[in-house]
């Protein structure tokens, strides 16, 4: 294996550690829920999803499970 890359393993290996390197900008999901597959996104931080529930209350059990899958980052 050549020295770079084993340098750019070791470099990725450090940075998958250091999540705060991070920041989400923009994420699109495909979320296959119960009863139907749903499109989640979370754009300038504000979370959206395609379930009706979401339409109502600005929330829902996908956003709500994306956010606890993130919730380290």
């Amino acid at each position: 294996m050549q020295s770079s890359l084993i340098g750019k393993i070791e470099k990725a290996r450090r940075y998958a550690q250091e999540k705060e390197r991070v920041t989400f900008s923009g994420l699109s999901v495909k979320f296959r829920g119960e009863h139907d597959e749903y499109n989640v996104s979370l754009q300038d931080g504000k979370w959206s999803c395609s379930c009706s529930f979401f339409a109502t209350w600005g929330l829902c059990s996908h956003t709500m499970a994306l956010q606890r899958i993130l919730d380290n980052m």
